[in-house]
């Protein structure tokens, strides 16, 4: 029995490429986010989450096609921007998902009180 040859370019896909599934509210649903091929990295995604670029990530999913694994990578990213950012430094829908996803705490930045020249201080 012959083997078919893989339709995965072996040259630029054995690494990790990372998926965004997005809601995009009750009467669209949700659907995985379109991405060019070199847009695929962590990094990447982490820039495009912070950014703006997704309103409402719901998962995130990390797959290596050339290894033959897929897995789970939301909390994995949240974690690693509720490490970069306080929650004052991005939208209330990403640090929702951050809050609801993230296995440490996020840091919450509390406003600090300014203090004047004692004649102004009540």
């Amino acid at each position: 029995m012959r083997h078919a040859p893989s339709i995965v370019p072996l040259d630029r896909l054995d690494r990790e490429i990372y998926l965004v599934l997005e809601d995009f509210g009750a009467r669209a649903g949700c659907s995985w986010r379109e991405a060019d091929e070199q847009d695929t990295d962590v990094e990447t995604i982490i820039r495009d989450l912070l950014s703006g670029q997704y309103a409402y990530p719901v998962r995130i999913v990390a797959f290596n096609a050339i290894e033959g694994w897929s897995r789970d990578a939301t909390s994995e990213i949240a974690d690693e921007l509720a490490e970069r950012v306080t929650s004052s430094e991005i939208t209330p829908a990403l640090q929702a998902f951050v809050q609801a996803n993230a296995s440490r705490p996020f840091a919450v930045q509390l406003a600090l009180p300014l203090r004047g020249p004692p004649e102004f201080n009540l």
